[in-house]
């Protein structure tokens, strides 16, 4: 077995215009302050990582590093969130994405596609020369505004839409691999990638894909009411980054899952900050180490309600607090007989 790495976080959701959020040093400072010992870092910002320099430089990645880990803390995984989105955008929603993308192709999705489909190649090349073996997509999404099956759907849409989904991740993915790289696709609502079933769908397009891998975060699953304990015995394999994110599930006799266009305060299910939600993260940790998970433990903070400096402090303790440093021995070992294969033989009667 093995101990997961962290505690990590996600600075997504942090950074901002103001110091210490606004460069990557500041915020690995600010972080160690915490507790972290790892951020993990989104490809977008300039100030945080130069992701095509990244791509063609191991010095300036040595240099990146150094800078991070004069504080202590290390890079875990770069984030193509917003990138990966911008991969597969359905044109309902071409306006509202056009902003995740460099202002030289807005207004133009097939120009927005390919740009996309190089910034996460870009980022294979940049984890690589990081050392790191990991990175977290988005999938996009052709076929979400068809995910309820009112009206009918016509034959063949849900198979045409991953085959295209396939199509332009297939480069993608095999980039990866000649890197070493693991894509590992947040499972998320929005995402043609949104359940077990929809990533096994898009693993049979690539033909199981040994780079095609999952971020695990059971925020995303509490809300969809699926089994997220399950999804790890079932995915475990596939596996390699995990979100540590709280959420809750309250539903009334006037809303349930899909939230009645409510936001985020009053929907029923909402994220939460780290332990206060309904996620069972004790049986999660246990899992992980049941399973050999060697990666980190990445706090993401989304809240409705707690102040997210508050979180963050919180949420480094709480991650700490939850970690299985594993055992290499078995509790009775004191009672072991040792080998022996004659001695087996009489206690079995042959």
């Amino acid at each position: 077995m093995k101990t997961v790495k962290g505690p990590a976080i996600y600075l997504a959701q942090y950074m901002a215009d103001d110091a210490p959020f606004n460069r990557i040093e500041a915020m690995a400072e600010w972080a160690a302050s915490l507790g972290f010992i790892g951020i993990q870092v989104p490809i977008g910002h300039a100030a945080f990582i130069d992701v095509a320099q990244a791509a063609e430089s191991k010095t300036y990645c040595d240099d990146l590093k150094g800078r991070v880990g004069e504080y202590g803390v290390e890079i875990t995984e770069l984030s193509t969130h917003l990138e990966g989105q911008l991969v597969a955008v359905h044109p309902a929603y071409d306006e509202l994405f056009d902003g995740f993308a460099s202002e030289a192709v807005r207004g133009n999705p097939k120009a927005r596609t390919q740009w996309a489909i190089e910034q996460v190649t870009l980022a294979a090349k940049a984890s690589a020369n990081l050392g790191l073996t990991d990175q977290v997509s988005f999938s996009g999404s052709l076929l979400w505004p068809m995910m309820y099956p009112w009206p009918q759907r016509s034959t063949g849409l849900v198979e045409e839409g991953f085959k295209e989904l396939a199509k332009r991740w297939r480069p993608i993915l095999d980039a990866h691999e000649e890197a070493g790289v693991n894509v590992c696709y947040e499972i998320h609502p929005g995402e043609d990638l949104h359940d077990g079933v929809t990533f096994e769908r898009f693993l049979e397009c690539v033909d199981d894909h040994p780079r095609a891998n999952i971020l695990y975060d059971p925020s995303h699953f509490i809300l969809q009411q699926l089994d997220y304990l399950s999804f790890i015995d079932i995915y475990h394999q596939r596996i390699k980054m995990f979100h540590v994110k709280d959420a809750e599930f309250n539903p009334s006799g006037r809303s349930g899952v899909y939230g009645g266009y409510q936001d985020w305060l009053k929907r029923p299910g909402r994220f939460r900050s780290l332990g206060d939600g309904q996620i069972d993260f004790k049986s999660i940790f246990s899992k992980l180490a049941e399973y050999d998970f060697d990666g980190w433990a990445v706090l993401e903070w989304e809240c409705c309600l707690k102040d997210q400096l508050d979180g963050a402090r919180e949420g480094a303790e709480f991650i700490k607090a939850h970690m299985i440093r594993v055992t290499d021995k078995a509790f009775d070992d004191f009672a072991a007989n040792g080998s022996d294969v004659e001695m087996n033989k009489r206690l079995l009667g042959i």
